[in-house]
């Protein structure tokens, strides 16, 4: 939704902000540069009616939030302030925060003030790792700009905004669902408001290195191939992109744009789910390195197979949500994703799909470091807008940032585009324009989506999706013995499947309430769901799969699930609960990928 702002200065000019307004290009390997945090106690504003941002015309105040006035006199009418109001420590969600916001969709004005001594010939840029949904962001009373998107990162150049001494940021965040933004109206997941990721300010030399790619040349394991792109007012200022391990150094010279292209010939040790091997890179400009750590791997297809450098992998998956373990909520933190992938690990699983929407860095970086390849994906979830032309820029904006964050994690071998969306030409045109935008960023991995299924009869389901011929692997959800029929139907099913191409069911199971118990025929008992994954499995195993997603690790919230005495509020198709008890259903799944590995 565009919104009007209206900023007074020097004769009230006015003008109009879009959504993402004034964003600079997205600076990458944040966690291994220099960095200030913002993390920690913020105030916070609850705006129901948005009396921070219109005035009583629903016209965009002068003297909005962002201001952050202070009475000046015992006469000075403020009628808000953030230093009286309550704190919420960032990055967090408001709605496991705070229980009267358990489940606000709205406004909330957020507040940090802090001290800051900016250094001489040196950049500062404003970095979100992500605010939901949209973001309209302040620095000194002055707005520069804007985000939409509930889950990639964003920045902003402030280098000549920030002051010596007291600093304040203030960002009016708005999770309120529309119909034409990405996700839609219509999710199975909570709609968790706030700043839930990481605000730091990011401090660079005058010129430096803003983003960068590095991996394997296509086709061969001796050589590594890649590019830096500088950004500065010396964009063609030399770069060292330097392996120690491999004794191996080289030197950039970038074009007018600031973009260099390099090789270097060199026989890494592969990453893979077996030997998580990660190499220590630098890059280093104007007396100024900087670090990070880089997996070296091939991904690739061949017929029905899935190929890891080469060899055939079976993806023994799990589903994942950005779900704390535990506590609830949106978690934001390197040991909650290490908790979440260790169970996946214990379980056998080689693989994790990322639902439905990109995860947060620590969770890619902490699935690298321990050998689990990754699907990650955009919201573009069911009942998308698929004919509003700004819906598909904001779908494509949303995958770009997403790639451009993670294109240099050797882990994620799948960018999935869509989720369950239903058949139609406009949406088959919306869905093309994102694989083609895509492969334009990055065309070294595969592509997925999950599709719909059609039946021929009851018993024999097909995927015939118009787009399969565009993807490198055909996905699909499969409820058979839970929205579909009971666990025994699993036993009489004729699947006609794809026989060029990778299937991977991203989706299957059914739910439990942990320590609820009956016959494997009472549904929501831990032994009708082992049941189900039972029969499931079996029915797999007569299949030509290259890899299977149960749904979901662990159970969530989500406001879909109302069924008193057993839902609550979550999803409880989890394998383990959201306390951290495992389910029945979890070991079946943790023998059976015990011998597909």
């Amino acid at each position: 939704m565009k919104k009007l702002l209206t900023i007074f200065f020097a004769g009230f000019l006015s003008f109009t902000t879009m959504a993402n307004e004034n964003l600079y290009p997205l600076i990458t390997n944040v966690p291994n540069r220099d960095v200030t945090s913002l993390n920690g106690d913020w105030d916070y504003i609850v705006d129901r009616y948005e009396v921070g941002y219109y005035d009583y015309r629903l016209k965009p105040s002068q003297w909005g939030f962002f201001k952050d006035q202070k009475p000046k006199s015992e006469t000075d009418l403020v009628e808000y302030s953030f230093e009286a109001s309550d704190k919420m420590f960032i990055p967090r969600d408001w709605n496991s925060s705070d229980e009267k916001l358990y489940f606000y969709e709205g406004t909330v004005w957020f507040r940090r003030a802090f001290e800051f001594s900016p250094k001489q010939d040196e950049r500062y840029f404003l970095y979100f790792g992500a605010v939901n949904y949209e973001a309209l962001v302040y620095l000194n009373g002055e707005y520069i700009g804007s985000h939409k998107g509930g889950f990639t990162p964003f920045n902003f150049d402030v280098t000549d905004k920030l002051k010596e001494g007291e600093n304040f940021v203030v960002v009016k965040v708005d999770n309120t669902r529309h119909k034409d933004e990405v996700p839609t109206v219509n999710t199975d997941w909570w709609n968790y408001g706030g700043i839930t990721r990481d605000v730091l300010i990011i401090e660079e030399a005058e010129t430096f290195v803003r983003d960068f790619s590095i991996s394997l040349s296509e086709d061969t394991y001796t050589e590594i191939s890649g590019w830096v792109q500088l950004d500065g007012e010396n964009p063609q200022t030399s770069v060292k992109v330097s392996i120690p391990e491999l004794k191996k150094e080289v030197s950039v010279t970038p074009d007018e744009n600031g973009r260099g292209a390099f090789s270097i010939s060199a026989k890494p040790e592969l990453w893979s789910p077996e030997n998580p091997k990660l190499y220590e890179i630098s890059l280093s400009v104007a007396g100024k390195t900087m670090n990070e750590q880089i997996a070296f791997r091939h991904v690739d297809t061949r017929g029905n197979e899935i190929l890891v450098n080469d060899k055939p992998v079976y993806l023994s998956g799990i589903c994942i949500h950005e779900e704390a373990p535990f506590r609830g909520g949106r978690f934001n933190s390197a040991a909650e994703a290490h908790t979440l992938l260790s169970w996946a690990k214990e379980m056998n699983a080689n693989f994790v799909r990322l639902a439905h929407y990109p995860h947060n860095e620590y969770m890619v970086r902490e699935a690298e470091k321990m050998g689990i390849l990754l699907w990650s994906e955009i919201p573009v979830y069911w009942t998308i807008s698929f004919t509003n032309e700004e819906t598909l820029q904001n779908a494509k904006n949303q995958l770009e940032e997403m790639i451009t964050r993670d294109k240099n994690r050797g882990a994620v071998i799948i960018w999935s585009l869509a989720n369950e969306t239903p058949v139609s030409d406009v949406r088959n045109h919306f869905l093309t324009q994102l694989v083609e935008h895509a492969r334009s960023i990055d065309d070294s991995r595969l592509i997925s989506m999950a599709m719909e299924k059609e039946y021929h009869d009851a018993y024999t389901p097909a995927i015939n999706d118009p787009l399969m011929g565009l993807v490198d692997v055909v996905s699909f959800n499969s409820y058979i013995g839970w929205y579909d029929g009971l666990p025994e139907k699993c036993s009489k099913m004729n699947w006609e499947l794809p026989v060029n191409k990778p299937v991977i069911i991203s989706e299957f199971g059914g739910g439990a309430k942990q320590g609820h118990h009956g016959t494997k025929n009472q549904i929501w008992t831990e032994e009708f769901q082992e049941e189900l994954y039972i029969q499931s499995v079996a029915m797999f195993e007569k299949m030509n799969l290259a890899g299977t997603c149960p749904w979901i690790l662990m159970d969530f919230r989500s406001p879909r699930r109302l069924l008193p005495g057993i839902q609550d509020g979550w999803n409880r198709k989890g394998l383990i609960s959201n306390d951290g008890i495992k389910k029945k259903a979890f070991f079946i799944m943790k023998d059976w990928y015990e011998l597909k590995n």
